[in-house]
């Protein structure tokens, strides 16, 4: 059952993880309040919120399935205890949701989030560039940038699979070929 607490804790800490959550230096209080600014021209915060929204959606699915394969894929447990094993899961699924929502609807954790946003992007623009930036998310085309960039970035991902999914598979054929061969 520890592997199943671990397990559990993986799937929460990585699903929860964007991958711009990452340290990085402090920023000076300038730059600070010109990042905040620009990020409340982003409406960073609703999109935050949003996307949390939608994790906590798909989190008991991820988390069962994971959880499932690790029980699954336990060669010290047979048939019966995996059943039962799942069976406990499932009893456990709804509480776990449920932190996992509260967890996600905490607004601390958007503060959070943006607290350590700032600090990157003060490592990678200046203070005058914010600025701009800024000014440019507040324009309409900034505005509209805003709002069509997600579904700009679902259909570009569904380009990218239909593109690179046939070449990635004459791929695989190719290299299970060179395995196959004496």
């Amino acid at each position: 059952m520890k592997k199943f607490f671990v397990s559990l804790a993986a799937v929460a800490t990585f699903a929860a993880l964007p991958s711009f959550a990452l340290a990085a230096p402090g920023a000076d209080p300038q730059t600070t309040v010109a990042v905040k600014a620009m990020l409340d021209a982003m409406e960073v915060r609703k999109l935050m919120t949003a996307q949390f929204a939608e994790m906590e959606k798909a989190m008991p699915a991820m988390m069962r399935a994971q959880l499932a394969s690790v029980v699954q894929s336990d060669p010290g447990m047979n048939a019966e205890k995996k059943q039962e094993a799942l069976a406990k899961i499932d009893r456990m699924l709804p509480s776990v949701t449920r932190a996992v929502g509260k967890l996600f609807r905490d607004p601390t954790l958007t503060d959070d989030m943006i607290a350590e946003m700032v600090p990157l992007y003060a490592t990678h623009y200046t203070v005058a560039e914010i600025k701009e930036l800024t000014v440019f998310y507040r324009t309409s085309l900034g505005r509209k940038m805003l709002s069509v960039t997600p579904r700009l970035t679902a259909e570009s991902m569904a380009v990218g699979q239909r593109v690179v999914t046939p070449r990635l598979g004459k791929l695989m054929q190719d290299v299970m070929q060179d395995v196959q061969k004496p």
